[in-house]
């Protein structure tokens, strides 16, 4: 896999504009919480400026940096599968625009239009593939940087 998917581009143009209409234009101010890992993940967003940091915590005052989005990316794919919690923290690392989604209102959507419902999950899947190994990735480089060390 060479580049991520853009969710919104990812889509045909009838079902984006089906999606588009449960779309609600949102702001983020640098360094706000967007959400914390084992919140509920009953929404997701599409950044259209900005960047987002995802994050892990590691110890009661670490967190890792894991991935960092910008314009066009997907933010969120946890509401689409049980148990409906965020894997992860996200925060706005510049001030961000974007548009939110309600989970509950695309999944009805997606019942009431099956190849809405498929596209949307297979670009999710496409988004979630190329994370995973974009993360594969710098795990390994960062495996190999320790075994150089010792």
């Amino acid at each position: 896999m060479t580049k991520a998917t853009k969710l919104l581009t990812a889509l045909p143009p009838p079902q984006r504009q089906r999606l588009m209409t449960l779309a609600r234009e949102v702001s983020f101010p640098e360094d706000a919480r967007i959400f914390e890992a084992g919140g509920t993940a009953d929404r997701f967003w599409v950044i259209r400026s900005g960047a987002v940091s995802l994050d892990q915590q590691v110890t009661s005052v670490q967190r890792v940096t894991v991935a960092s989005l910008g314009s066009g990316d997907l933010l969120g794919w946890s509401w689409l599968f049980p148990p409906h919690q965020w894997d992860f923290g996200a925060v706005a690392f510049s001030p961000v625009r974007a548009y939110e989604f309600d989970a509950a209102a695309v999944l009805g959507l997606c019942e009431e239009d099956p190849a809405l419902g498929m596209v949307l999950v297979r670009s999710v899947a496409e988004i979630l593939a190329y994370r995973l190994e974009m993360t594969r990735g710098k795990l390994m480089e960062q495996y190999s940087m320790r075994r150089r060390v010792l």
